[in-house]
């Protein structure tokens, strides 16, 4: 399988270079240069198979030869070692859950697979990669967690100082070795900005330098896992599938789509946003305007200029009319976002956190006037790591799982930087 820029089809790379590289060097996210439905046997016998089995099938394709089957097989189950749990809210809708793992979010199987990737790639250098993160919640304690003592990488963490939960700085910043936060002056888009810049620096060339977000192609591609789980429990009601993703990034509901381009039978996607509503607006008026990043209590998904999108307009050859068969996108205030969660605790039992609600919001918006449907949601992390917000909302006292145990009384350890020339001073130290 060959990866090409966005930006130039004729920028050519294997999976291992775009995995390395992170960034094509015209700043164009890679895109694999083909994709091959799976064969209809394999969605007929889905319920049948292993979560590690069907990922190893999704993934291989992108993969090809450039890690042998038995070695890819490793990875997908070190990857996939917890659950994934579909769990009913209510009527006709679900919640899929995805913070089953070390960390406690969505992010934990991209970071955990590109990690093992990565490990894999330099099994015989002696180099050392330098892993650039920019986050704006989960991303960084998944990829902290994920990375943590793989030989020959060091990981360097960009987050808004100020904008992330209590425990999600947390998981970022206390666990040492290999793994270093930095605290910016600023929102999550400074941070992005910043990694994007470091890449094109030529005065950083020797610090072998790749980026482990969504635009990373090894961290993005696993995402798909997500959908197809969700359909092999879903199979059975032989219903159309919506599913709401809560979009930050865009790249969970990218890779969705991706799932759809090699045959899952999802109907329809729901991009389901906070204040930052960039694409909700694109939308409505066919104009692409990023604007400043809002801090709200969906901290995750506060992003002005989602990276992904470009994918999703890949897939759609750029088309608004096609692109809107198969994609809704809606934006939810904090307020409208508190009032869900209670909604969905007092009328369910089901406790979600803000991310999970703007989810829920998109969803039961979409489903209006989509009655014969069945939906789902990704809950994308555990309502822990938002307690601040969710204890006090819905008078509860959420027990502390044994993955936040280990951080929680741990020493924060970061260091503040507040423009691009302090990253560079720092990196060449």
């Amino acid at each position: 399988m060959k990866f090409y820029s966005l930006k130039n089809k004729n920028h050519l790379v294997t999976f291992e270079q775009a995995v390395i590289n992170g960034l094509a060097p015209d700043k164009g996210l890679y895109f694999p240069e083909s994709l091959s439905k799976l064969s209809d046997e394999f969605y007929e016998n889905i319920e049948n198979l292993s979560n590690q089995e069907i990922a190893f099938q999704v993934i291989q394709q992108f993969i090809g030869d450039e890690i042998p089957e038995e070695e890819l097989k490793r990875i997908v189950d070190e990857t996939l070692s917890f659950d994934f749990p579909l769990v009913k809210i209510e009527e006709k809708i679900y919640s899929l859950e995805l913070f089953h793992g070390p960390t406690m979010a969505f992010k934990d199987v991209g970071a955990r697979f590109m990690s093992r990737c990565l490990a894999y790639f330099n099994r015989n250098k002696d180099l050392q990669n330098t892993v650039l993160v920019a986050t704006s919640g989960d991303t960084g304690g998944a990829v902290a967690s994920g990375f943590l003592g793989v030989k020959g990488v060091k990981v360097i963490i960009l987050y808004p100082s100020g904008k992330v939960s209590n425990i999600q700085e947390k998981q970022l910043t206390t666990l040492g070795q290999n793994i270093t936060a930095l605290e910016v002056d600023g929102v999550f888009d400074d941070c992005q900005d910043m990694v994007k810049k470091a890449f094109l620096d030529e005065d950083l060339k020797a610090f072998n330098l790749t980026s482990a977000n969504s635009i990373n192609i090894a961290r993005w591609l696993p995402q798909m896992f997500y959908f197809f789980f969700a359909y092999k429990e879903l199979k059975k009601f032989n219903k159309p599938l919506i599913v709401s993703c809560p979009s930050g990034n865009f790249g969970n509901i990218c890779a969705g789509i991706l799932a759809k381009k090699i045959g899952l039978p999802l109907s329809h996607f729901v991009a389901s946003t906070n204040s930052n509503d960039t694409v909700p607006r694109f939308l409505k008026d066919g104009n692409y305007e990023p604007k400043p990043s809002l801090a709200t209590i969906s901290n995750a998904m506060d992003v002005g200029n989602p990276s992904n999108f470009v994918r999703i307009q890949e897939m759609y050859g750029n088309d608004l009319k096609e692109f809107e068969k198969d994609f809704s996108s809606y934006s939810f205030t904090d307020e409208e976002t508190k009032v869900a969660m209670k909604t969905v605790y007092d009328s369910f039992g089901y406790v979600t956190e803000p991310h999970g609600a703007v989810g829920y919001l998109g969803l039961k918006k979409e489903m209006q006037n989509k009655s014969e449907s069945i939906g789902f949601i990704l809950e994308t992390a555990h309502p822990i790591k938002f307690l601040d917000e969710v204890e006090p909302l819905l008078n509860i006292k959420l027990p502390i799982p044994i993955q936040i145990e280990g951080v929680i009384n741990k020493e924060k350890v970061s260091i503040k930087i507040s423009n691009y020339e302090e990253f560079k001073i720092f990196l060449n130290r």
